[in-house]
């Protein structure tokens, strides 16, 4: 492990001093299926490949949760109290404490503040080529209800901002943007729309000079962390009380919205950093809300309409169908029925790995134990999108080339990032509850059609592959 691994927030030491990734995850894992199912927890405790084969355990945090509203909330808080109290925050003097008992070194951060030059515009989203707007975006979201690209919640959800633009500016509030430089997250599109964000993001003159540009070229007021003369942004990791304190000190009620990613084991840490700064940002501002993205490519109860037109869908294919799932099925393993076992869609990308799963997790319970206990938040599952991080791997690139052929749409990062910043400006003028936490993860679900595809996505991964692949050399 590299030395600025083993500092910052970091991953707790075993007896000989290894900082692994595997032994924890597993145990947040098991900890929460124990709430509800002492054996499913055993099974995950048992699991001697966990890398490998932690798939069908987390399926089971989303089938152990889904018919109670209290099992599901004790789940997602059981599963964040073992994470949070693990992880550690190593010193540069060697010494170590817990994320919980951190307190500020050296001088408070300052702040940068960037004007926009141009008006406010309204709501449009670009989309191949074009930007949508009023009637052109009405259509699109009834092309895209009907195609099942995104949930019917969604576009009655992106209809009621059309219809409220005053709301897209979030008049007095904050937005902090924790990954202000991120592909997916809203920063860009709020400060056309005349919103006041705090954007977070890694000290990089790179990245800033390209925050203050969109900033300049918008409506809205840019807040950006200064330490000292270098180049403005903070590092969650390693600077994570200070960023803190900064966050807290910002004018105006405050939305936190957490768009962090990284490669492998540091994106569970940054999860970790954020969910502890979530935490005692909330308990010292009450008027915070919350705001995140889930990935697709996860495990989803689902709405009934979802279940039915993907079982429509596959009945569809007839006999030819049939056919050709006996020649390509190779023993049953591709091309299966989406829901054999019930309304819940497991879109899991084994090539992602655990630690990436979990991260995406620890928003989920998050946003579940906070919406419970009345705070306001904004979760909207995000569609399959052509990030870099998607496309440097080889695998998932071929997958997203030939999802088409599945009934699935990959979408342009403009047009997730544009659409998923409506639906929380959306979220943050509404009541979000449902009667249970499934309920309120899948409304305004924007999947591309995952859900309501034909196919258990992960018997179609393969074959969208080999097509992705044969129509590039093409």
């Amino acid at each position: 492990m590299s030395q600025e691994q083993q500092r910052g927030v970091v991953f707790p030491a075993d007896d000989q001093g290894r900082r692994s990734t595997t032994g924890l995850g597993r145990e947040v894992v098991a900890t929460a299926l124990a709430v509800a199912d002492p054996d499913a927890a055993q099974r995950a405790r048992g699991e001697a490949d966990w890398r490998k084969n932690y798939l069908p355990h987390v399926r089971a945090l989303v089938e152990c949760g889904r018919s109670d509203r209290k099992t599901a909330v004790d789940m997602a808080g059981a599963g964040l109290g073992v994470l949070g109290s693990a992880m550690r925050f190593a010193h540069p003097d060697g010494a170590e404490t817990g994320l919980d008992a951190l307190t500020s070194d050296g001088a408070p951060l300052t702040t940068e503040t960037v004007r926009g030059t141009e008006p406010p515009t309204g709501l449009s989203i670009p989309y191949r080529g074009r930007r949508l707007s009023g009637e052109s975006l009405l259509r699109q979201l009834d092309s895209w209800t009907g195609t099942g690209a995104l949930e019917p919640s969604a576009a009655d959800a992106v209809r009621a901002v059309l219809a409220h633009p005053e709301w897209l500016s979030l008049p007095g509030r904050t937005v902090v943007v924790l990954g202000a430089g991120s592909e997916m997250g809203p920063l860009q599109s709020l400060l056309a729309w005349g919103a006041t964000v705090a954007g977070v993001d890694l000290p990089s003159a790179e990245i800033a000079d390209r925050v203050r540009s969109l900033a300049r070229g918008g409506a809205g007021t840019l807040l950006l962390p200064q330490d000292g003369d270098g180049p403005a942004g903070a590092d969650l990791l390693h600077d994570l009380p200070r960023v803190t304190d900064w966050i807290v000190g910002l004018p105006g009620p405050l939305t936190l919205g957490n768009y962090v990613y990284a490669d492998g084991a540091t994106n569970l840490r940054l999860a970790a950093a954020a969910d502890a700064l979530t935490q005692q940002v909330s308990a010292s501002r009450p008027d915070t809300s919350l705001a995140f993205l889930a990935t697709p490519t996860d495990v989803f109860a689902v709405p009934d309409g979802a279940v039915e037109q993907s079982q429509q869908r596959y009945a569809a294919t007839g006999r030819a169908g049939r056919l050709s799932r006996a020649v390509l099925g190779l023993g049953g393993r591709l091309l299966q029925p989406g829901y054999p076992d019930g309304p819940i869609c497991d879109s899991l990308v084994p090539q992602q790995g655990p630690n990436y799963v979990l991260a995406k997790r620890v928003h989920r319970w998050r946003a579940t134990v906070d919406r419970d206990a009345g705070r306001t938040v904004s979760m909207n599952v995000a569609p399959p999108t052509r990030t870099r991080s998607v496309l440097k791997n080889r695998a998932l690139a071929a997958a997203y080339a030939g999802a088409h052929r599945f009934q699935v749409e990959i979408f342009d990062p403009s047009t997730s990032n544009t659409l998923m910043a409506a639906l929380m400006v959306h979220d943050l003028h509404s009541d979000g509850r449902r009667d249970l936490p499934w309920q309120e993860e899948a409304d305004q679900a924007v999947h591309g059609g995952l859900w309501r595809s034909p196919y258990a996505p992960r018997s179609a991964l393969g074959l969208a592959a080999v097509m992705g692949l044969t129509g590039a050399r093409n």
